[in-house]
C-alpha cells in the first residue's frame, strides 16, 4: 500500500495490479476522509445547504475538499503518476499510455481497462516480473 511512497521517482520498472489498486484505495480513502476532516473544520467549500419548503423544512448536506485535500492531492501526484507508469510498464506498454485519460469518457475507461488486466507473465522490455512468476525463473536458467 505504501511502495508508491518508497519507489516515488522509479518510472522505469513494473507494479503488480494489488501495488496499484492497494494505492489507489488508501489514496481515495485518505482522500475521502480528509473531505470529512476538512468539513469539519470549515476548511471546506460549503458543507450544508438548507431549503424551505412548503411542507416544512429539509435540509441537504454536501460535503467538497478543502485545504487539506488539496494537500494531500498534490504531494499524491508524483507518486500516483509513477504507480501508474509502473503499472503500463508491467502490461508491456510505454508510460505515455497514461494520457489516454485526456479523451473523455472513452480514455478513462480504456485506462481502467488497462489497469486490471494482468501483467506479462516472465521479463519484458520493463524488467523482470514482479510476481516473480516459477515460469519467469525458469525462463532465465534457459537464457
Amino acid at each position: 500500500m505504501l511502495a508508491p511512497y518508497r519507489r516515488y521517482f522509479d518510472l522505469s520498472s513494473r507494479a503488480r495490479r494489488k501495488e496499484y489498486w492497494l494505492y489507489m484505495l488508501f489514496f481515495y480513502g485518505v482522500g475521502f476522509v480528509l473531505i470529512f476532516v476538512d468539513s469539519a473544520l470549515g476548511l471546506g467549500g460549503p458543507t450544508q445547504t438548507a431549503v424551505d419548503t412548503v411542507d416544512g423544512f429539509s435540509a441537504s448536506a454536501s460535503a467538497e475538499g478543502g485545504v487539506l485535500t488539496a494537500i494531500w492531492g498534490i504531494v499524491n501526484v508524483i507518486p500516483l503518476l509513477a504507480c501508474s507508469v509502473r503499472r503500463l510498464h508491467d502490461t508491456d506498454r510505454r508510460g505515455w499510455w497514461v494520457f489516454i485519460t485526456l479523451i473523455p469518457l472513452i480514455g478513462s475507461i480504456w485506462f481502467l481497462v488497462l489497469m486490471c488486466l494482468d501483467g506479462t507473465t516472465g521479463s519484458n522490455r520493463f524488467g523482470p516480473d514482479p510476481k516473480d512468476r516459477i515460469g519467469a525463473k525458469a525462463e532465465s536458467v534457459f537464457e
